[in-house]
């Protein structure tokens, strides 16, 4: 009975020890997926931005309050996701902010996180209709949104003819993961041809994407000036490889930010040599931010990633920047509300909606270069809306272009219109930004 009383004790005061430290961090959920066809993607993503989150760590935390995370495996589901949302939400304190990194499974917590008072990012992905913070309030699709990068994506094609003018008459297929990822944009794709008089030819991919090989069979047929690749995980070398075997030149595929990484082209081999896609952060080691992790977080044997030559990876650097982004929110958050203080999910989402990572802020973390000014507001939740292009050389990628936006005038208009659409659906009121501060 003495044994049972002294265990009891020893799990009430580990309890008690739990409480008091998630009331002295701040608790970051993290809906990971380390296995299944897009474990590149997802452990190459978290593992950077624990990687940071650790740095930071071990920097002191912000103004003296550390991070303090937990995964959850979806396996890139979507119910999954919302199972581990469910179950990590109101752990350690409760959830200050959570990332999905799935476009299903941020989907499927656009109304809960609302409900919750739960602030997503979805950085590069999602609806891309959340742009539009007087509707989303607690949904921030940071950095660049599908529908842009699809209008950069034209721009650049159109930049490769002499003008968008040019794409007159040519024809573009659309290799896409056949999800909620990859319809995504299709309704910008659809809008840039009416107003540019190209034609386009769609043609889903069973996920996880291994067999392609009637949809190459289309796109030898039809002879698309250009194939824009939207795929994901081992869909990607698995395109790169059949349209070698088809004889469609990888020069004019024009790849999703989602199949430019390193773990994307590699396993393709000589298929991938010259194949260019979309990016929004840049990859390598060579940034301050990154040396310091490589020397202080992995030298110290704190690493995330199993394979360290992972490091500096896109995958991994875009999880670095994320990490970038929400501990400069949780910071923004922290100079009017309470420096050194947790943040409350409100709180944090205020510091989301007033980012203003601009060179000089980017310069002071030592990540010029590494990714574009982000500057968000009641209105914008996006903040920059900036593509860069990358080629592969067989070893690396090299910059194409510098960051450059698509028609922004035409995907603003459909982002406000989507929201407005949504938002009397769901019966919501829009808020009056000219008042919040």
């Amino acid at each position: 009975m003495k044994a049972m009383k002294s265990a009891l004790l020893g799990l009430i005061l580990l309890g008690a020890a739990s409480a008091g430290c998630a009331q002295d961090q701040q608790f970051i959920p993290l809906l990971s997926y380390r296995v299944g066809p897009y474990a590149a993607g997802g452990s190459g993503y978290f593992g950077g931005a624990i990687d940071y989150f650790t740095l930071v760590n071990m920097g002191g935390g912000i103004n003296g309050v550390k991070l303090f995370w937990e995964e959850c495996e979806t396996e890139y589901n979507a119910s999954r996701g919302v199972e581990c949302y469910e179950r990590l939400k109101k752990k350690n304190g409760g959830a200050s902010t959570v990332e999905p990194l799935s476009t299903g499974i941020a989907y499927g917590l656009l109304d809960r996180v609302a409900q919750d008072k739960i602030p997503m990012t979805t950085f590069g992905y999602g609806s891309s209709n959340a742009a539009d913070g007087r509707v989303f309030d607690w949904v921030f699709p940071l950095g660049t949104t599908y529908w842009d990068q699809m209008a950069a994506m034209i721009a650049y094609l159109g930049q490769k003819d002499g003008g968008v003018d040019k794409l007159k008459g040519k024809k573009i297929a659309y290799l896409y993961h056949d999800s909620a990822y990859g319809k995504e944009a299709i309704p910008v794709l659809d809008a840039l041809a009416a107003k540019l008089g190209f034609e386009t030819l769609k043609l889903p991919i069973t996920p996880p994407g291994l067999t392609q090989e009637s949809q190459w069979l289309q796109i030898r047929q039809a002879k698309p000036d250009y194939v824009i690749l939207w795929g994901f995980g081992v869909m990607n070398p698995a395109a790169l490889k059949a349209a070698a075997k088809t004889g469609y030149p990888r020069e004019k595929i024009l790849g999703v930010w989602w199949a430019g990484s390193e773990e994307d082209v590699i396993p393709a081999g000589d298929a991938a040599k010259g194949y260019v896609s979309a990016a929004f952060s840049a990859s390598g080691t060579n940034f301050p931010v990154m040396q310091d992790i490589k020397n202080k977080v992995y030298g110290a044997g704190k690493g995330n990633l199993e394979d360290a030559s992972r490091l500096g990876n896109i995958y991994h650097t875009r999880g670095v920047v994320y990490g970038i982004i929400i501990v400069e929110a949780i910071r923004t958050a922290q100079a009017k509300f309470g420096k050194g203080k947790v943040m409350t999910p409100e709180q944090v989402r205020w510091g989301l909606e007033h980012v203003n990572l601009n060179d000089a802020r980017i310069k002071e973390l030592g990540a010029t270069g590494l990714f574009p000014p982000i500057k968000t507001s009641c209105v914008d939740h996006e903040g920059s809306g900036m593509v860069k292009f990358q080629q592969w050389d067989g070893k690396a990628f090299k910059q194409m272009s510098p960051y450059i936006a698509g028609d922004r005038d035409l995907t603003r208009k459909m982002v406000e219109e989507s929201a407005a659409k949504y938002a009397a659906e769901k019966k919501i009121t829009p808020r009056d930004c000219s008042k919040e501060n």
